[in-house]
């Protein structure tokens, strides 16, 4: 493998280990949005955008050329006679451009999840705070009016009262129905993601395995063809 190429490799493990990260239950939403918000990443985030299309670009260049190498290599001609150590050089290389497209591959697949990830946690933890915060001023509101009751008993009016109270306890309990349930779909859009991350890590360890197998298998005939 080129030193360009155990870059991208590199950088797409970096991006399988903070897949994980974000996945797992490791830290809470709102702790992350407090990293994310930090001040190291604050000044990244004023060209973020730069930085992640540039990437993007550079990605999609090595994807298109491993595109390249591999109809290049599948193109081969049936009537050449052709020696074993040459065909199995061909399929060797062969191999090498599908494994590069799937690095290149898996790496923009991967940048694409981390961005995402990163704004369903930041929307995950808006979400909590906005809930805790209705939460409290319900609360707030409930301990108001059955003082306010207590205060006024039975007099003219404390039906009015009440119902003003009812009123705006139903919209505060409605609003917190909202938050929940757009938190319960941003949970599963999580989970999804988690998913497919761990089914790409997979694919990527098969992907590996054979082409340690290929590897034996030119070394054996090498070898093979030098004692002839």
């Amino acid at each position: 493998m080129s030193l360009v190429w155990t870059l991208i490799a590199t950088f797409l493990y970096a991006e399988i280990g903070v897949v994980l990260l974000l996945v797992l239950p490791v830290a809470s939403p709102s702790r992350w949005q407090q990293f994310f918000r930090s001040r190291f990443l604050a000044m990244l985030g004023r060209q973020a955008h730069a930085y992640f299309f540039l990437l993007l670009g550079v990605l999609v260049l090595f994807l298109l050329e491993a595109i390249r190498e591999m109809r290049k290599y599948s193109q081969t001609d049936p009537g050449a006679e052709t020696h074993l150590n040459v065909e199995m050089q061909h399929s060797m290389r062969l191999f090498r451009a599908q494994r590069n497209f799937y690095i290149s591959g898996f790496a923009i697949f991967l940048s694409l999840v981390i961005r995402r990830l990163v704004t369903l946690i930041s929307t995950q933890a808006t979400l909590l705070a906005q809930a805790v915060a209705s939460m409290k001023q319900a609360q707030s509101a409930t301990t108001a009016a059955r003082s306010l009751f207590e205060q006024k008993g039975k007099s003219s009016g404390a039906e009015e009262v009440k119902s003003e109270a009812a009123e705006e306890i139903k919209e505060l309990k409605d609003k917190v129905v909202e938050l929940t349930s757009e938190l319960n779909k941003e949970k599963k859009d999580k989970e999804a993601i988690k998913s497919q991350a761990e089914s790409l890590n997979r694919e990527y360890d098969r992907l590996t395995e054979e082409y340690s197998k290929l590897q034996k298998k030119v070394t054996i005939s090498a070898g093979g063809d030098k004692e002839d």
